[in-house]
């Protein structure tokens, strides 16, 4: 359920890129109409107007999130926050100056952000992130969890540089298509991989003491 609601913005921004694609002229002429007042020039063209209504909706489905999150007094992640504030700063780049490349950028300070704290939650303040989350259902040799840690470190690092190669290398649409099947898809097979090298341990949990990393 939560995983589904951290990915939900990016299925909208999907949703309305490809149908916004499928109907420049449309897409352009609503977005004058009705987002003018925030565009540059306040006229929207039809090859920026996908990005644009796309970035509008993310920004909103982002705020929506937020403010469900709230009303059902649930903690809001101190990435969600981190996420928002990107979206709004990059995304209302991206509108004011018709320009994709602000938007683009979103992802990759998004995933370096988190590889950051990770790393500085681990070597300035000695807390572990990942057992601090899943100490309760796992117990794990402390190098396993330092090694956890670097683990996602490192693959954040590498989302991050792949989603600017998909940027700048290849088309909007490609990019669009990348960020929903290519980063839930490696997301979910990272997952997917960090489960099965931790089912040795999370099988021989009843164990005690755990066996030592390998």
């Amino acid at each position: 359920m939560k995983l589904l609601l951290d990915f939900l913005p990016i299925l909208f921004f999907f949703g309305t890129f490809k149908y916004a694609e499928a109907n420049k002229d449309w897409a352009a002429a609503f977005a004058t109409e009705h987002l003018g007042f925030i565009v540059s020039g306040g006229v929207v063209g039809a090859n920026e107007a996908p990005v644009l209504l796309a970035t509008v909706v993310v920004i909103v489905a982002t705020l929506a999130q937020i403010a469900f999150l709230v009303a059902r007094g649930k903690k809001v992640d101190t990435m969600l926050w981190v996420s928002l504030a990107l979206v709004v700063v990059l995304g209302g780049a991206t509108v004011w100056f018709h320009s994709e490349e602000f938007i683009k950028w979103k992802p990759t300070v998004l995933y370096w952000a988190m590889a950051l704290g990770l790393w500085g939650s681990a070597a300035l303040f000695g807390k572990n992130l990942p057992r601090k989350i899943l100490g309760e259902q796992l117990r794990l040799p402390d190098p396993l969890w330092a090694r956890l840690n670097w683990a996602w470190v490192a693959f954040f690092v590498v989302m991050g540089v792949l989603n600017r190669y998909v940027a700048t290398e290849f088309s909007t649409d490609t990019w669009v298509n990348f960020k929903l099947f290519g980063s839930m898809g490696l997301m979910i097979l990272f997952m997917l991989a960090q489960g099965l090298y931790l089912s040795r341990y999370i099988a021989a949990d009843e164990a005690d003491p755990p066996p030592p990393a390998q």
